[in-house]
């Protein structure tokens, strides 16, 4: 089998939910639920020691892309992250998991708010398999130094895309 990901709350290539867009409280434009979706993950390669979620958008007018969610040191018998685990206050993120600081400078899930009348942008989902126990990350880490570790320390990863255009 191959490492792979799917979703109770969208299926690959298809539009986000409102319920998943960023909420007005940012001041981006968007009114969303701002919560992140149910992600599970299945046949992971021997060896993985631990997870790592992320959320990257490559069509943001950056000129870096814009990442959106990342969750590290997600233990090895956790298969999945229930509906608004990216909400710090939902009490849903699996023990040991951490989230670590997106482009919107939280360690939280910030949604999809592309700006308005731009073309839809892609939100790539991805689940990667660690052949380590625990990055070396606190809450205040950026995406970039995640992925800069995930580069060397992913065995595997499954993607799974989204779009939204405002």
């Amino acid at each position: 089998m191959t490492f792979a990901v799917a979703s109770d709350s969208f299926k690959d290539g298809d539009y986000l939910a409102q319920d998943h867009v960023l909420s007005a409280e940012f001041g981006f434009g968007c009114a969303g639920g701002n919560r992140s979706p149910h992600l599970k993950w299945s046949d992971a390669p021997a060896g993985t020691k631990s997870f790592a979620v992320t959320c990257y958008d490559p069509d943001a007018p950056t000129g870096s892309g814009f990442w959106h969610w990342v969750v590290v040191n997600i233990p090895p018998s956790v298969t999945e992250l229930a509906l608004d685990a990216g909400n710090p206050n939902s009490g849903k993120l699996p023990a040991g998991a951490l989230q670590t600081r997106t482009d919107y400078g939280a360690a939280a899930y910030g949604g999809p708010c592309p700006p308005k009348g731009d073309h839809p942008h892609r939100y790539i989902f991805t689940v990667h398999a660690v052949g380590a126990d625990k990055l070396d990350a606190t809450a205040d880490t950026s995406a970039a130094v995640i992925g800069f570790q995930l580069h060397f320390k992913a065995l595997a990863k499954a993607t799974l895309m989204g779009l939204y255009k405002h």
